[in-house]
């Protein structure tokens, strides 16, 4: 029987948690891996900048370009092609100018397919030997 002036059911105590010293792992890298006991191993650091478009588009700023857009669910143009001086580049984005007028525009990389230029593009890569043109 529940002693008087109670329900009858206990209530459980509240205990404060203490957290002591918990350790704060070291930031790494993404996609470092990791071996069965949890230790992350890291990566040596890389002799060359891997290759993303942002990339090559950084080693070729000032070139004149022709980028190709798709828009999706867009009722009024599906895909749109954009002509000019390429001024900037970042990871999700890049900013042309037009040569005739000076506008510049910044387009999302989540949009771009693909970029024709009219002459020879600076491309460095790991392993990647550039091919030099005959002189005659």
């Amino acid at each position: 029987m529940a002693a008087p002036g109670t329900t009858g059911y206990m209530m459980p105590q509240q205990v404060p948690q203490q957290v002591q010293g918990a350790a704060v792992p070291p930031p790494m890298p993404s996609g470092s891996p990791m071996t069965p006991t949890g230790t992350v191993v890291p990566r040596p650091p890389q002799l060359f900048e891997q290759s993303y478009i942002e990339n090559i588009f950084r080693l070729n700023l000032g070139k004149i370009g022709t980028f190709y857009m798709t828009y999706e669910n867009n009722s009024q143009w599906n895909a749109k092609v954009f002509r000019g001086r390429l001024e900037a580049a970042g990871r999700d984005h890049i900013i042309i100018s037009d040569p005739n007028t000076g506008q510049r525009i910044v387009m999302l990389m989540v949009n771009f397919d693909y970029a024709t230029f009219d002459e020879p593009l600076n491309y460095q890569y790991p392993g990647f030997t550039p091919r030099v043109e005959d002189e005659a």
